[in-house]
Formats: structure tokens, C-alpha cells, sequence
């Protein structure tokens, strides 16, 4: 990606979440295009230069959270670490861009409440390549005898729904900042899968 590309990106992105604050205030349904372009002090004309409508406005916003989600595991897969110190970094890091991106994560809880036909396949599919990479990581770790053999479709969405759920409980003003939550939520995660003689092996317990 170009320079140019990058910042082009870079104000669409923050177009994006700029615009899904003023849905969250004021809700889907009554929130008007002309609404969007005046929270974003721009002419209605030139909010639709980058979208067709609030759907599509939506919809490029999830696209464009799954797609960092994607990339953001991705890079840490690619990493040379062990098998348990990366899922809790991927653990860690999902958390954090989580809370980062509430407001545009709590839209997209239900996809299928806003989206249908070719967007909601598009979102499901974007899902399910995430989904993938963790059930690898938890396949690698069972064969590296470092994760108890489990079923692995259970056992990931027990994983994605605890660390989804942060959204809806997760207060700025609490006593940890969002990496130490993060790293505590990830701690208490691995503890499903760690088995006791890798524990043993690495100090972990005695």
C-alpha cells in the first residue's frame, strides 16, 4: 500500500468511527445520512463519495474491523514464539482492539440484524477466516502435546465468546487499564487448555 493509500485509508477509517458514534447516540434507524455528514462536518454530497448509504456505511465498518482482527492474528502467528505465548498474545491483543473499537465491535454483535445477501455472507465469511486461525493454533498446541486435547470448536467459541463479552462489562474507569484486563482474561483462558506437565516444565507451578 502506498503512502497515499495509507492516508487515504486513515480518514476513511476515522470517518467510520467518527460516524458510529453519532449511531450509537441516536440508534440505527433514526440516524440520517445527513446526521453522519454533519457530525463529520462534511456535505452530505461528500459523505457519499465514500458511501452509498448507511448500510454500506455499516457494512464498510465491520469489513474493516474484521479485516485488522484478521491481520492483527496473523502477525502474531508469524512470530517465533512458543505455541501457549502465542494465543495468549493473540488473546491479549483481540482484547484490547476490542475495547478500542467498542462502540464499532457492539454494532456488529449480530450481523444478521443489519445485514443480508452478499454483505452478510461477506461479514460471516470474514468471521470464519478468524475463527480458523484459532482453531489452528489450538490444533498445533494439542500436537505440541502443550494444550490438553479438547474439542476444538467448543473450546474456541468458549474463547471468543469470553473475550467478546468484555465489551459489554469492560468500564474505562476500573481498577485495570485495558492491557492488564486483557493479560488477566488471557491468564485465566489458557488455564483450560495448559497442561499440568508443560506447567511443571516451564515453572508455571510446582
Amino acid at each position: 500500500m502506498s503512502l497515499r493509500e495509507k492516508k487515504a485509508a486513515k480518514k476513511k477509517a476515522e470517518m467510520i468511527r467518527s460516524a458510529l458514534s453519532i449511531i450509537e447516540e441516536k440508534g440505527y434507524h433514526a440516524t440520517t445520512m445527513e446526521d453522519i455528514a454533519s457530525k463529520l462536518l462534511m456535505t452530505k454530497g461528500s459523505v457519499y463519495y465514500y458511501f452509498k448509504d448507511k448500510q454500506d456505511l455499516l457494512f464498510q465498518s465491520q469489513k474493516m474491523l474484521l479485516t485488522q482482527c484478521i491481520t492483527n492474528i496473523e502477525e502474531i502467528r508469524a512470530k517465533d514464539l512458543d505455541i501457549s505465548e502465542k494465543l495468549r498474545k493473540i488473546m491479549v491483543v483481540h482484547i484490547e482492539y476490542l475495547i478500542t473499537e467498542r462502540t464499532g465491535f457492539a454494532m456488529g454483535s449480530k450481523p444478521e440484524q443489519f445485514f443480508s445477501g452478499d454483505q452478510l455472507k461477506g461479514i460471516l465469511q470474514l468471521r470464519d477466516q478468524y475463527s480458523k486461525h484459532i482453531d489452528d493454533i489450538l490444533q498445533e498446541g494439542i500436537a505440541e502435546d502443550v494444550f490438553t486435547a479438547v474439542d476444538i470448536k467448543i473450546v474456541r467459541n468458549i474463547i471468543l465468546g469470553a473475550m467478546n463479552w468484555v465489551i459489554e462489562w469492560y468500564s474505562p474507569t476500573g481498577v485495570k487499564d485495558k492491557t492488564e484486563l486483557a493479560e488477566s482474561i488471557a491468564d485465566y483462558l489458557l488455564r483450560i487448555l495448559i497442561k499440568d506437565t508443560y506447567k511443571v516444565e516451564r515453572g508455571m507451578i510446582r
